[in-house]
Formats: structure tokens, sequence, C-alpha cells
């Protein structure tokens, strides 16, 4: 198949030129030329987005371990152009997690639905103080014995794990997962001493950074000017509600290509606003913000990677540096080099995008999933 008269994004930079491919990418840019199947006329082709920190949408919650939300979750990610997914999963109770887990660990792909790349744990080894919109009764001490668990439970599917390492034993907790895993600080009250014997530990990744932690402060810098310091990976929740649109222009300068666009969407996602469940907890959905029902507290999204990436650009985002951050950036920290981007011998996952980064098209392994174009 061919796709030919496009802005493909190859590096960090748009090119004209094309794209020739079965279920991997044989020949890219300028050497594809002639007819295609696909003639895009300068519409950007980029690779499919990869989401490493989503609960759920469409009213469905990977936490839920029902293998048929599974599906349906796959089937809406991959039509808004996110052909790569983490399920994120909240701090739940072990046997939900374990639940889950399972579910996850034995889910098959839908033909029309995205890769499904492995599990998030969003927890349970946080902080009480920083817990955020996770649920209180499910935090646990850092144990390097449940995390094995919970990880034999996914069947070795863990990729990224959440820790406070101000708590106590975290750093052992770190040791140790880290050579199983990306492990990522978030929801923790850590100062920077603390956060940067993490890194030195092996944590090499932000949960949402400057949600659920300490700010940014002249005098006190904490767990983002560690992460600064450290060369970590930092996620960003670009809906404009998590971090004002002037915190993401700085972020996508100051961390340039360690920046992780990430949605944090709940089951609220492509809702009407209401009153939904994240983690055992009500949130209600108004006006775009998700909250803890009768607080302020910020819960989870209600956008897709997808939005997240226009949100970004029209903040004033570089869209080549939008389109990294939520496609090569997250596959690296994940270790799934064979997504994320176009690159010869890589997965097929390529999505269409008119003026308005609009979808037009979406290619899974080659195969068309959706297509608004002729």
């Amino acid at each position: 198949m061919k796709i030919v008269n496009g802005k493909i994004f190859i590096g960090h930079e748009f090119v004209e030129g094309g794209l020739e491919f079965d279920q991997v990418i044989r020949k890219i840019g300028g050497e594809v030329s002639g007819q295609g199947d696909f003639d895009v006329h300068g519409d950007y082709v980029i690779p499919g987005l990869i989401d490493i920190h989503t609960h759920g949408a469409v009213g469905e919650d990977a936490g839920d371990g029902s293998p048929e939300g599974l599906r349906r979750l796959a089937g809406f990610y991959a039509a808004d152009g996110v052909t790569g997914w983490v399920p994120t999963l909240m701090t739940l109770s072990e046997q939900e997690l374990t639940k889950a887990l399972e579910t996850i660990r034995d889910f098959t792909r839908p033909g029309q639905g995205a890769r499904l790349l492995g599990v998030n744990l969003e927890g349970p080894f946080i902080s009480r103080e920083k817990c955020g919109a996770q649920n209180l009764s499910n935090i646990r001490e850092p144990s390097g014995e449940l995390f094995r668990r919970l990880y034999r439970a996914s069947g070795g599917k863990v990729k990224l794990v959440t820790v406070a390492p101000e708590r106590t034993g975290c750093l052992k907790l770190i040791r140790e997962a880290s050579k199983l895993c990306t492990v990522s600080i978030g929801h923790t009250t850590a100062d920077y001493d603390t956060a940067m014997d993490a890194f030195r530990a092996g944590a090499a990744h932000i949960t949402h950074l400057y949600n659920a932690m300490p700010p940014l402060h002249h005098r006190d810098p904490g767990v983002i000017s560690a992460a600064f310091d450290a060369g970590a990976t930092v996620e960003l929740i670009a809906d404009g509600n998590h971090a004002a649109p002037a915190i993401l222009r700085m972020t996508a300068k100051l961390f340039g290509e360690k920046l992780v666009l990430v949605s944090d969407s709940g089951r609220c996602a492509g809702m009407p606003d209401g009153e939904y469940d994240l983690g055992g907890q009500r949130i209600t959905l108004k006006d775009g913000k998700a909250r803890l029902t009768g607080t302020d507290t910020l819960a989870c999204s209600a956008v897709s990677l997808m939005e997240c990436v226009r949100r970004a650009v029209s903040f004033g985002v570089r869209l080549e540096d939008a389109v990294y951050a939520a496609a090569a950036a997250p596959s690296r920290v994940i270790g799934a080099e064979q997504v994320g981007s176009l690159e010869v011998g890589k997965c097929a996952d390529i999505v269409i995008l008119d003026s308005k980064l609009q979808v037009k098209a979406v290619f899974l392994a080659g195969q068309v999933i959706l297509r608004t174009v002729e």
C-alpha cells in the first residue's frame, strides 16, 4: 500500500513525500512517488499516538476487569488515532488489581482496536498527603513482595509503576521494580534530595508533572527540578485544566524530547456531564472538568490523547513537538520500540490528519481501520 503527496513525520520534522508499507513500513519520504492508494494532498501523516497513562473512556475503566470494556476502549482509542495504549490502574485493593491485571493479561486485541502495550500501575505505593483522586483506603506500604505478585498476575505486562520515594522502604522497592519496568515518581511529597536518591536507585519517569506533588519553588526545587537534573522523562496532561497553557509551553521548551503527553482520561471521556466512578470514588464531570464529587480536587481528564495534541498546538506548542511527545517519547518510556515513529522496518501504525488536525484515516499494522477520505 502507498500513501503519496503527504507531509510525513520523520524523526522530529515533517518531510514532503510518502510511505510504502504492508504490515511494516518499507519505504518513506522522498523516495516514494508516483501514484498511490492514498493521495493525501498535503495532509499530515504521523505515527499512531501512544497513550501510556489512560484509565478509560466512553463509560469504561481498565480497572473494572471487563474483557468487553477493554475491547470497547481499544476501539475508541484506535478510531481517534491512538494506535497503542497502556491501561492504567488506580490505587485499588489487591483483589481488584489482580482481577484487572489478569483480564489485561489475557486480552486479545480486536481487529479494529488499538494495541495494548502493557499495564501502568498508578499506585498503590503512593503518598496519603498527595493522593489526589486516589482512594486512601487502598494505599499500601512499599513492598517488593506485593509488586512481584501484581507483576506475575499481569503476566509480566507491567510497564510502569508510580511510587512516592519518601515513604519508608521505597528506595528498596525502586531498585527491585526498576529491573522489571519503568519506575515513576508521583503522588509524592518528596523533596529534591529524596527525588534524586530515587533517580539514582532506578526511577526514570514522572507521573503527571506538577499534579499531586510539591510545586516548583526557587528555594525548594523539589521533584520537578530533580527530574530536570536527572534527565527523567515527564508526563504532562495537556487538557488545559491540569496545567495552564503557559506551563505547557514552558515545559515543552524545558524538557524537550523528555516530554511525554498523556491523556490521563477516565471513563467520563467521551461522555456527557454527570457523575462517574473513578477507582471506587465518585467524580463529577461539568464543563469539561472532572472533580471529586463535592470538592475542588481535579480527577482524571475527559479528553483523548489526540485532543491533547490539538490543545497543545493551540496553546503554542509546535505541532512537531506535540506529535513527538505523544508518539515517539511515550513508546520509549515503555520500551515499545517497534511503534511510535515512522521508520523503515517499524510497524505501519499510521494516522492521516487534515490541516485542522482532525483524523482522516488510521492504519494499524498496515490495515485501514478508519477512513474518511478517498
